[in-house]
């Protein structure tokens, strides 16, 4: 049966304020989404009996819980599509780091099997799909650095100047639904504009929050801080420094402590997934 194997490229939000709230309780956002090439790796293979089966993927969630599987099964379901999938995800991205990884994993599965089914389906009809599953979905399945605001879904696509960047993983996992209740949470930022980003008013509200309660994520900051100015990305526990060039981050992953993980990786306007479908549609 045909296979197809897929980047599931994971994102940094270079900034992230909350702006306030609806009358439902979901708080008011505003972020810079930008992108990474490092990526999980997914690769489908079409089944003809229907079935949507994972035979490998993360040891410690269930195959029915698996953003991967439930996006197959969402797609399938919207589509009437009688085809299944087994997929097979190769982690590299870490879990629970605000990096993006479950919500990268299930844009690609969305997009891929949309290919390999032939279902049809245009970015936008995808990226509806894709917010029923996680607000960070759509952006990942539309494959461009993005202004967002909302809940997240109000994308407005950005080019950025390519970039090189350090993201270290204290191997901490932050839960995002405890930081979005904590007390301390700013949740009344002032509104602002890609231009006054650019000059240099943004922040992440939760890194504070996070710094406070996680001290392996308040140890890590500071570390990372004595090379470039270091930033939560999401809600954490991942952080991130712009440097200049590869070899500089290299140089400094060199001094990076054993007990953390840590990449360096070059930021992208277009996702690899995006690029990668690209090349597919020529064909």
């Amino acid at each position: 049966m045909q296979s197809l194997t897929l980047p599931a490229p994971t994102k940094l939000n270079l900034f992230l304020h909350i702006t306030g709230r609806r009358a439902d309780g979901y708080h008011l956002l505003q972020t810079l989404f930008v992108f990474l090439d490092f990526a999980d790796e997914i690769t489908l293979t079409v089944r003809s009996d229907g079935a949507i089966r994972r035979p490998s993927g993360a040891a410690d969630v269930p195959e029915d819980a698996d953003l991967t599987v439930r996006a197959a099964r969402l797609l399938q379901k919207e589509t009437g599509c009688l085809l299944g999938a087994d997929i097979q995800v190769q982690k590299r991205i870490p879990m629970g780091g605000g990096l993006g990884g479950g919500s990268s994993d299930a844009a690609t599965v969305l997009q891929g099997l949309n290919y390999l089914w032939q279902c049809g389906l245009n970015d936008d009809e995808l990226a509806a799909l894709g917010l029923r599953l996680g607000a960070d979905v759509p952006v990942f399945v539309r494959g461009r650095a993005a202004w967002a605001e909302g809940v997240g879904e109000q994308l407005t696509p950005v080019d950025l100047v390519p970039a090189w960047y350090v993201v270290v993983h204290p191997r901490v996992h932050v839960p995002t639904a405890e930081l979005f209740t904590a007390e301390d949470l700013t949740r009344n930022c002032p509104p602002i504009t890609l231009a006054t980003f650019h000059d240099g008013q943004g922040k992440n509200v939760f890194q504070p929050v996070v710094e406070s309660r996680y001290s392996e994520v308040a140890e890590a900051i500071g570390w990372l801080s004595g090379y470039a100015k270091a930033m939560l990305t999401g809600s954490g526990s991942c952080l991130f420094a712009s440097v200049s060039s590869k070899h500089e981050g290299e140089i400094i992953l060199n001094s990076l402590p054993d007990k953390w993980f840590g990449f360096v990786a070059e930021g992208a306007s277009i996702s690899p997934l995006q690029q990668k479908l690209a090349t597919l549609q020529k064909f």
